[in-house]
């Protein structure tokens, strides 16, 4: 069965986000818990994306340390990539990245994209905190990596018109979302499906074929837009 139908715009994408594989090594935050899935669900899932990944985009969020001992693996085997969303403050926690695994990530062709200094949303931020997270992360990243860091995923996908301004501001190639829709392949703002506990293989794929459909699309246009002007 392959995950991307005949009617499938080249033009749209359908972006696709893993967070925690396998059992947690550190304390969730409220709700998180429902955003991780077991190994064998992942690779099943994995799977079914490996069979066409022409129109669909991987990324993984928050710098778990199931992304190198888990999700790279897979991918290599698979001959796939993903962006990889690491929050700087994690990194060397229990549970979380290492900067060796970051720079791991990087070696085996894997991208590195911002997810902030903390996990907040960016829109609780002031001016001076929203700098930190938007610029002195990313320069952490670039400086620990030595390669520029150009994309960023916003930490529980919440954004307004501040938020947007300070990404475009920072030169930001590409900012995502988790506005759980397609979007234009050459469109700024990405918004994302983030998978969690008790998807399948078929109900990815149902997922993904329903993303291009008008319907949809105008519906989610239309809040895509609400949040950007509030």
């Amino acid at each position: 069965m392959s995950i991307i139908t005949n009617g499938t715009s080249p033009r749209r994408r359908v972006n696709v986000c893993f967070h925690g594989v396998g059992r947690p090594r550190r304390d969730l935050e409220p709700g998180e818990s429902r955003y991780w899935v077991s190994e064998d669900d992942f690779l099943r899932l994995l799977d079914e994306l490996a069979e066409d990944t022409n129109g669909v985009s991987l990324s993984v969020d928050d710098g778990n340390v199931s992304d190198v001992e888990i999700v790279l693996p897979a991918l290599l085997d698979r001959g796939m990539r993903a962006t990889f969303f690491v929050v700087v403050d994690r990194l060397g926690r229990p549970g979380s990245l290492t900067r060796t695994d970051v720079r791991q990530l990087v070696a085996s062709g894997m991208t590195l994209g911002n997810h902030g200094w903390t996990h907040e949303p960016w829109t609780s931020f002031d001016d001076e905190e929203l700098e930190r997270e938007v610029l002195e992360a990313r320069a952490a990243l670039s400086v620990l990596t030595g390669e520029a860091v150009r994309t960023a995923a916003l930490p529980r996908g919440q954004y307004n018109r501040a938020v947007l301004r300070a990404a475009r501001s920072a030169g930001y190639a590409t900012l995502f979302t988790s506005d759980r829709q397609s979007a234009s392949a050459d469109s700024w703002l990405q918004a994302r499906f983030s998978v969690h506990s008790g998807v399948t293989p078929e109900s990815l794929s149902r997922i993904v074929r329903d993303a291009n459909r008008l319907p949809r699309r105008v519906g989610s246009a239309m809040n895509t837009l609400r949040k950007s002007w509030s």
